[in-house]
């Protein structure tokens, strides 16, 4: 099993590159995206070689999840806490975004372990900004308490136009995904990867995870919402999260890894399609080249029977 990583690899080697360029180096106006339609865009100039601007949009909402000025619950808080004196808000956002940051790289520490780890922090603005509701939820969580001001079934965006929803407690949450797939082949891979995921999560090993449920109807948590918000193909996964689970530093790693649950099923839904096409391609393969053996040795064998290797004998030549 492979984890997604939460920097962009793209986004952190243009700021490293910017930031060990110094003085010198081109203007830069690029676009990249990533999974789930995650957009940037990079900008820097020559005419101010200690600042880049980066300009986010995240995925396009559906209509159950609540944003605020179009940013997730508490986005703005975890940029200003994660980025420092680094990072500056511009209001409003650059057209077709929904954040763009002002990045002084004057700003950086000089030691290079702590500038680095800003840099890094910087291209895993992703995990801040969308993850910024999920971390509110489970920090009340660790206290064993609640969020205030938090509805009873929270939707958080995820996917364009999907969402995956929270049911938060004081003694746990509840986190459910309903599963969508475009593909047929897909949607029967995954509903096979997600029951036997489920399976491996009662093995002995994996007593201390959160529990995790799947189930071909909607649970129980999502009663009251929106029929068009369950139209799901692959089922449902549930996990229940508590405090145990997202103690010190085990908070960020619990919230990327359930803000790209669906990434991290799709990614290896195509990897098990991969390798089930390469397999299919190396039999057909060997059963061409039996064919062929097969049919050099028939001609070998037309050959010696046609051929003029053999004498025709009559019962004269016998005689004789």
């Amino acid at each position: 099993m492979i984890l997604l990583q939460s920097p962009s690899r793209f986004l952190l080697q243009i700021l490293q590159d910017r930031v060990l360029s110094g003085e010198k180096g081109m203007d830069i106006d690029c676009h990249t995206v990533e999974f789930d339609d995650v957009r940037y865009h990079i900008q820097f100039s020559m005419r101010n070689p200690k600042s880049m601007v980066l300009s986010v949009a995240l995925p396009l909402p559906p209509p159950e999840a609540i944003l605020y000025d179009g940013l997730p619950l508490g986005a703005i808080e975890a940029i200003k806490a994660a980025y420092g004196p680094v990072v500056q808000i511009l209001d409003p956002p650059k057209d077709g975004f929904d954040l763009t940051m002002k990045i002084n790289l004057s700003k950086l520490p000089p030691d290079e372990e702590q500038r680095n780890a800003i840099l890094t922090q910087i291209a895993s603005v992703r995990e801040v900004v969308l993850g910024a509701p999920l971390k509110v939820l489970l920090k009340h969580l660790a206290s064993k308490t609640v969020a205030p001001n938090v509805d009873k079934l929270v939707a958080l965006v995820h996917r364009p136009n999907e969402s995956f929803f929270l049911a938060p407690q004081a003694d746990k949450v509840t986190i459910v995904y309903p599963m969508r797939f475009q593909d047929s082949i897909d949607i029967v891979l995954a509903t096979s990867f997600l029951q036997e995921f489920v399976e491996a999560r009662r093995t002995a090993a994996l007593n201390n995870v959160p529990s995790c449920m799947w189930s071909p109807a909607p649970p129980l948590e999502l009663k009251g919402v929106p029929a068009e918000a369950l139209n799901a193909n692959a089922g449902f996964v549930t996990f229940v999260v508590y405090p145990r689970h997202v103690e010190g530093k085990k908070l960020d790693r619990t919230v990327w890894n359930l803000l790209t649950f669906h990434a991290y099923v799709s990614y290896h839904v195509k990897c098990s399609e991969g390798f089930m096409h390469t397999r299919m391609r190396r039999r057909v393969e060997s059963l061409i080249q039996a064919l062929d053996r097969a049919k050099s040795d028939a001609e070998k064998l037309k050959k010696l029977v046609h051929g003029g290797s053999f004498a025709r004998l009559s019962l004269k030549n016998e005689g004789n």
